[in-house]
């Protein structure tokens, strides 16, 4: 039988943080997505209540 060295087991190993930093990054890229969504909508509603509405009888002029 032979023994594994170090640079064998390390490399079929995770690290042990890569899996929560994956998780944690993923996380913040959802949130990211989220906010800038948000964000967007939100302008987006606002520019349409800062249109001047036409008026409902237009103004008779000679």
């Amino acid at each position: 039988m032979t023994k594994k060295t170090d640079k064998e087991s390390s490399s079929r190993e995770p690290s042990g943080w890569t899996g929560p930093a994956a998780i944690a990054g993923a996380a913040i890229g959802s949130a990211a997505l989220a906010a800038a969504l948000l964000y967007s909508s939100r302008r987006k509603e606002r520019a349409e209540a800062a249109k001047p509405k036409p008026p409902i009888d237009p103004i008779e002029t000679d």
